[in-house]
């Protein structure tokens, strides 16, 4: 049998403020009723009674009181075991456990705190004893659920600054319109790629890719038009970072910048030529060039980097032979050894 008994009367609130929620887990209803009596004259105190030991731990589950009072002598169930089921359960494991011996024996205390107790009375305790001792568990309690949201909280506000920042640092890292890494992270990646480099002794490569007489385009078809073909061609040049040390940027305009780490001349300028015929074969209308579509000229340029060279040296190499590309008729590539 099971039956809660609410007892209490006025704000429900004690002196500190806090509501205790007592639940009394014990198979005599005439030690229940007594205890009951104790607690009345306590406003701040709900009184909830269990006789039923058998179904203390879902009703502990369902009520979540501030404390628990339990026997340790009951029927069908070692009281010892009960306590360990309460500390099993995740949801309910923290709220404080008062039991209640027939005797003082120091054996049973020392079981009873190794099973998780929290205190230990001999009943019928005495009235202010009792009252003072639960208005102490339960402040605790409630105290650590405080604490425990407010930690939680604050891991929460923390896990979003942190995503902001993220945020903010890849978008500081991000071109805006075609979003690929800008022209300052290039910079800053390519640097950090010719050290590793140096200290891997890998070679290294760039490709200058630049859009076929782009300038005639937004005259023709208007600057959206133009973004819309930028950001397509930013699309291939993604799809061709295979690597997670590849890296694709806009380098400035309508010219973009490939840095292919651990990457050989031969290598570099198999992903040119195929960067430069899928932006081809995507067949974007150019009604002011000859083959009527959209294409990309490629200077390609390679090196070993070594102490005391710089890697501009690589990019004005990659940057001449893009220009040769594009002196040689355009939607071509261009190798060059750096």
């Amino acid at each position: 049998m099971t039956f809660y008994d609410s007892a209490g009367s006025g704000s429900g609130l004690s002196v500190g403020g806090e509501r205790v929620m007592v639940l009394l887990v014990d198979d005599q209803v005439m030690v229940g009723e007594a205890i009951r009596r104790a607690l009345a004259a306590d406003p701040g105190i709900d009184f909830h009674y269990c006789s039923d030991p058998a179904s203390a731990v879902e009703t502990v589950k369902e009520l979540r009181p501030s404390v628990i009072l339990q026997d340790l002598v009951m029927p069908g169930m070692d009281g010892l075991e009960l306590v360990r089921a309460y500390r099993r359960e995740p949801g309910i494991s923290t709220i404080p456990i008062i039991v209640l011996s027939t005797k003082e024996d120091s054996g049973v205390k020392r079981d009873a705190f190794q099973a998780g107790a929290n205190d230990y009375l001999v009943k019928l305790p005495d009235e202010v004893e009792l009252i003072a001792r639960l208005h102490y568990h339960s402040r605790a309690y409630q105290l650590q659920l405080q604490r425990d949201a407010a930690y939680r909280a604050l891991q929460e506000s923390q896990r979003q600054l942190l995503e902001t920042n993220l945020e903010l640092q890849r978008l500081t890292n991000v071109d805006g319109l075609t979003g690929l890494s800008n022209r300052r992270y290039f910079s800053q990646y390519i640097e950090a790629e010719w050290r590793r480099s140096i200290r891997t002794g890998d070679s290294m490569a760039v490709l200058m890719i630049d859009v076929d007489f782009f300038k005639l385009y937004n005259d023709n078809c208007g600057h959206l038009a133009g973004d819309d073909v930028l950001k397509r061609i930013a699309g291939v040049i993604q799809e061709n970072c295979r690597r997670s040390s590849d890296l694709g940027a806009r380098f400035g305009g309508e010219e973009f910048v490939m840095v292919l780490a651990a990457t050989a001349l031969d290598g570099a300028a198999v992903v040119a030529d195929r960067v430069r015929a899928r932006v081809a074969a995507l067949r974007m209308p150019h009604p002011a060039t000859p083959g009527g579509v959209i294409t990309v000229s490629i200077g390609v340029a390679a090196t070993w980097p070594k102490a005391g060279d710089s890697f501009f040296a690589l990019i004005d190499a990659a940057d001449r032979a893009l220009y040769d590309a594009k002196r040689g008729g355009r939607d071509r590539v261009v190798q060059a050894a750096a």
